[in-house]
């Protein structure tokens, strides 16, 4: 198999990502990332001369969000009115952290 990276390159990817890493683990993890690579070569096999290379796979996208416009909203009192336990004005609902009774 050819060496893509060497045990130094995943040392210091492996510092880089702040991933701990022991002297045991740095030859299995170098393998596995040799194999990795290896089997994205036929990626570089395709002819892709012409191709623009695009940010998104999608193309020109752009943002389809409506605007952010104020409109007509419930009241207090229809937004509660259908809630099984209310409190003071607000939804009152289970902990969920514990020790609380709703």
């Amino acid at each position: 198999m050819t060496q893509h990276v060497s045990e130094k390159d995943v040392r210091a990817i492996a510092e880089y990502a702040r991933i701990g890493l022991t002297d045991e683990e740095l030859p299995a993890m170098t393998e596995d990332l040799n194999a990795i690579i290896e089997s994205l070569k036929p990626i570089t096999e395709y002819d892709l001369e012409g191709v623009e290379p695009t940010f998104h796979p999608v193309g020109d996208l752009s943002n389809v969000m409506r605007e952010d416009v104020e409109g007509t909203s419930f009241t207090q009192e229809e937004a509660l009115s259908n809630a099984p336990k209310q409190q003071d004005g607000s939804f009152l609902i289970p902990s969920i952290l514990g020790g609380g009774e709703a």
